[in-house]
Parts: C-alpha cells; sequence; structure tokens
C-alpha cells in the first residue's frame, strides 16, 4: 500500500506566507523560509510553495526566495506560479526545487505539459487545477482563481494526464480556507478516471476531513495551509490519528 502524503502550502505574496478563504482577504501567515523548515522538522512529506501573485502580475517565481527555502528544507518541495518555459523550469530547478507546478501557462499552452514532462520527466510536472462549481458543473480557474474558463474539471485532468503531467494538485475553490472539509466527491471522481496521484487541496480543517480526504475521496496526498501555518493541527499528531485509523503514513521527523 502507497503512503499517503500530508503536505503544508505555502502560498506566497511579496515575499510572505499568506491565507485567505475562497481565495480572497488574504492575511500574512509568516516568513516562508522559517514556516518551510519548520515544517520539514515536524515530518511533512512535501511542500508546496505558490508564488500566488506571479501570473497576475505577469512576472516570473522568486527564484531567489525558493532557493533560501529549499536550503533549509531536506523534503521534495515543489514550486508554481508565473511557470511558463522550459527556461522557467530550469531556474527553478536549479534553485532547488523538486517539482513544479503549472496552472494557467498550461491553460493558456496545453503543448507546455508535453514539453516538460518530454524534458524532465512527468515526475517534475504538478498541474495544479483550481476548480468551482457552477450550475452543477466544475470550472477550471486560473490567474490565481481570478479568471473562470470554459474548461471542464474532469476532461481538463483527463488531458493534461495524457500530456505527461506526472501529478494532479486539486484546489476546490468552494472549500479553499472555509474548513469544512476537501471537496471529496470530486476527488474521488478525478482518482478513479486517473492513474496518477491526486492531491486534495481546499477545505481542511479538522483531522477527520484529512481522513476523509483519504478513504472517501481516495486521495493520494491531501495539502493544506492555514490549520498548519496557525497550528491547529499538528503534523506529527495529524499523523498518528491517522495510522490509529489505518491509514499507511509515513511517522517520525
Amino acid at each position: 500500500m502507497l503512503t499517503k502524503r500530508i503536505i503544508p502550502c505555502l502560498d506566497v505574496k511579496d515575499g510572505k506566507t499568506v491565507k485567505g478563504i475562497n481565495f480572497e482577504n488574504l492575511r500574512d501567515a509568516g516568513d516562508p523560509v522559517e514556516l518551510g523548515a519548520f515544517y520539514a522538522d515536524q515530518g511533512a512529506d512535501e511542500l508546496v510553495f505558490l508564488d500566488i501573485t506571479a501570473t497576475v502580475e505577469h512576472r516570473r517565481t522568486l527564484v531567489d526566495l525558493v532557493r533560501r527555502v529549499a536550503q533549509n528544507v531536506n523534503i521534495p518541495f515543489t514550486v508554481g506560479g508565473g511557470i511558463s518555459s522550459i527556461e522557467d523550469v530550469s531556474a527553478l530547478l536549479n534553485a532547488g526545487a523538486d517539482k513544479v507546478s503549472i496552472n494557467s501557462s498550461a491553460v493558456k499552452n496545453p503543448d507546455l505539459v508535453n514539453q516538460l514532462a518530454l524534458e524532465f520527466g512527468s515526475q517534475c510536472v504538478v498541474v495544479a487545477i483550481d476548480t468551482k462549481r457552477y450550475d452543477g458543473k466544475s470550472k477550471v480557474h486560473t490567474h490565481g482563481g481570478r479568471k473562470p474558463t470554459d474548461l471542464d474539471t474532469f476532461a481538463w485532468a483527463k488531458e493534461v494526464t495524457d500530456r505527461g503531467a506526472g501529478e494532479i494538485l486539486l484546489t476546490s475553490m468552494d472549500h479553499d480556507g472555509v474548513k469544512n472539509g476537501f471537496a471529496n466527491d470530486l476527488t474521488k471522481t478525478l482518482s478513479e478516471i486517473l492513474n496518477i496521484p491526486i492531491i486534495a487541496s481546499g477545505g481542511g480543517g479538522t483531522m477527520q476531513h484529512f481522513l476523509d480526504s483519504f478513504t472517501i475521496g481516495k486521495a493520494d496526498a491531501a495539502l493544506a495551509a492555514s490549520v498548519f501555518h496557525f497550528k491547529e493541527i499538528g503534523i506529527q499528531e495529524l499523523k498518528q490519528y491517522l495510522q490509529k485509523n489505518n491509514i499507511n503514513v509515513r511517522l517520525g521527523c
């Protein structure tokens, strides 16, 4: 049985970690370098670093900040935000990232997924899908959730998988930050139709929610931000709870 992963997410704006509700009303959550090191020490399985305004501000991810975070962690580290070329990915990998996450650039140029998978390997390519329901249908959003598209979430996830994505980071905008649980029906459907790992994101508020993401949602990993940033849930405490409920996790720091 594959080990389920717990992944803290560092949403970064102006060099600081921030967190909001439904992608809005952001508040300061601390220094990303310090938080990254803390989570690595606490036993997080991976980290995700998202420069959430890079695409909107038409600039590249903060490579220097990525380098400083990478120097302080010893676990896999995924970086996203403003990535649109092979050159961007090379710079981030050279700065210490293990994987990259693309969203808006993949929607704009789907061939980018093929190019990155060919150049760096599928294991390096995470496609982030920010999704929100309208009239019963889940639609993909870009630009940090600011721009809705006509893309159906399930069809798009299938397409990027076929193009070589190695993992899907699925964020339910309806659930993000409200701590009422992950979008388990959505995650379960994707997990059943795709043959690559699905990271559930958006809505984690209690340890039960994380358990549900694995048992009901069939997620391979669960990602959260504020419950970790504001120390509402400890990572080791969460993993011990999951293990007691028959979820295979990596224990120890």
